[in-house]
């Protein structure tokens, strides 16, 4: 329950726009440690930088060992409350940047605009959350649902090790709040992602001389012509289906008939139910090269986010508490995919809460902070607010 008389959205605002220094601070400390998520041992750093921070506003913190990755951090606070809902701000702390970017693309904080590798996707979505949770202990708030912190290190590359801990808390909570940035210079919401899917399609052929005995070969690479022109006739742009052929090789050397070629395919699409059906045509095809075998291997690694009940509701919300402080939100569907993917197959996610600017894995990465902080106190309006569904287990401590 509140501790306090609760500020009104307007003097929250007012309070997080004075914070601009902390938001500063928070960026240059956090984007000036390169963490690319391809070198595990750079992600302990900014880890450990974040969960100081968290430790300051009361968290307990538990520092998760990857494997394959730089690890994960889950933070709860530290007087627990049993039986309480819970709402988890969800986010990553690597970048696709690898180490030495900063020597040609630093960090930069001129009037309302902050450049850096990182900075936008999604550091500074990191900052809004501790901002935000700052902002509730300064006006001496206890959010009636129980805020926890997860983070991960292997977003940027799929987040095959942490998706296991992603899945487990998202059942528990009431809410998802996804930290990845909003869309755009206009700072669109992202209320639906599509489902990702990479597929890999091998063709086997027979290998026979081009010029003494063409017949008794089987080109592998006429049958990946007759595949990709199957894969492209896929593509559905109105219903937010695309099938990109985007490698290819095979064959031996010109005078050889191929006898082995192959194409990776990357898949988009808007639905589960679109993403069922694309991928047993894919998983169906058959050769039209006499001769010839076909397989396929890879699937969905990601689900798509679609505006479930649930989901809009979460999104009604936002939009009611964005009004209080004068904001008019916007919602997209964005072609790419987060972790927000994973929980919203599980509970309520809204996603894009993170910094407003542009150049996500661009060399113009950079978020404008006068916005970012309007959204800093949005984040804060939504921890504040009472529960979605009050039917929902205890977390577990990671």
């Amino acid at each position: 329950m509140n501790q306090a008389t609760p500020p009104t959205a307007v003097e929250l605002l007012r309070h997080l726009r004075g914070q601009r220094e902390d938001l500063l601070r928070l960026l240059q400390c956090m984007t000036t440690v390169e963490s690319p998520s391809t070198v595990p041992a750079a992600q302990l750093e900014i880890r450990e930088i974040i969960a100081q921070e968290l430790e300051q506003l009361g968290f307990a913190v538990h520092r998760i060992p990857g494997h394959d990755s730089g690890g994960m951090l889950h933070g709860r606070p530290a007087c627990r409350h049993h039986g309480a809902p819970a709402q988890l701000l969800l986010g990553h702390y690597d970048t696709v940047w690898p180490l030495g970017t900063l020597d040609g693309m630093p960090y930069e904080a001129e009037d309302d605009t902050v450049r850096g590798p990182g900075v936008y996707d999604m550091k500074g979505g990191v900052a809004q959350a501790l901002l935000a949770l700052d902002a509730l202990r300064h006006f001496g708030l206890e959010p009636e649902v129980v805020p926890h912190v997860f983070l991960n290190s292997d977003e940027e590359i799929g987040s095959r090790e942490s998706r296991r801990y992603i899945e487990k808390l998202a059942v528990c909570m009431d809410r998802v709040l996804v930290l990845e940035p909003s869309l755009g210079p206009a700072g669109l919401l992202k209320t639906a992602r599509k489902a990702i899917g990479r597929f890999t399609v091998t063709v086997q052929g027979e290998a026979a001389h081009a010029g003494l005995d063409p017949g008794a070969g089987a080109s592998a690479i006429l049958e990946l012509a007759h595949v990709i022109q199957t894969l492209f006739a896929m593509n559905d742009l109105e219903r937010g289906i695309t099938v990109n052929v985007g490698t290819i090789d095979g064959g031996l050397r010109p005078n050889v008939v191929a006898p082995r070629s192959q194409a990776v395919v990357d898949v988009r699409v808007a639905s589960q139910d679109d993403a069922q059906r694309v991928e047993a045509a894919i998983r169906n095809l058959q050769p039209a090269t006499s001769g010839t075998s076909l397989t396929v291997e890879g699937g969905f690694g990601r689900p798509a986010m679609e505006r479930t009940p649930a989901n809009r509701q979460l999104w009604q919300m936002a939009c009611r508490l964005g009004e209080e402080m004068g904001l008019q939100l916007e919602e997209a569907l964005a072609g790419g995919g987060s972790d927000g993917n994973f929980t919203s197959q599980f509970t309520a996610t809204l996603d894009g809460l993170g910094a407003v600017g542009d150049g996500a894995h661009a060399r113009h990465e950079h978020l404008r902070l006068a916005p970012t902080l309007e959204r800093t106190a949005l984040l804060a309006l939504l921890l504040m607010a009472p529960p979605l569904n009050s039917d929902r287990p205890e977390t577990p401590m990671s």
